[in-house]
């Protein structure tokens, strides 16, 4: 769900948005598609803190990033995993 900015008000703290405080983004989020521009700072329109979410490594809302390929299963082979299916009755 997207922050809608037409009720934003500046205050000391930062950009407050419906009571909750709307942090700058940070150098990686640079590209991608969930940025909101406000009284000409970066907003993510998404997450109120993206520093956080970049803490340990990438952002999971983030447009502008793949993931890797073969970091999900395996390929198993068909014949293989019969073979080993019917092994074990």
């Amino acid at each position: 769900m997207a922050v809608d900015f037409s009720n934003a008000v500046k205050t000391d703290e930062g950009v407050q948005v419906n009571g909750v405080v709307m942090h700058p983004i940070v150098e990686q989020c640079e590209g991608c598609e969930r940025i909101r521009e406000f009284e000409g700072a970066k907003f993510c329109g998404t997450y109120p803190q993206p520093a956080a979410k970049w803490r340990l490594g990438t952002c999971n809302f983030s447009t502008h990033t793949k993931t890797a390929p073969g970091k999900g299963k395996a390929k198993v082979n068909p014949l293989k995993a019969s073979k080993r299916a019917a092994k074990g009755r």
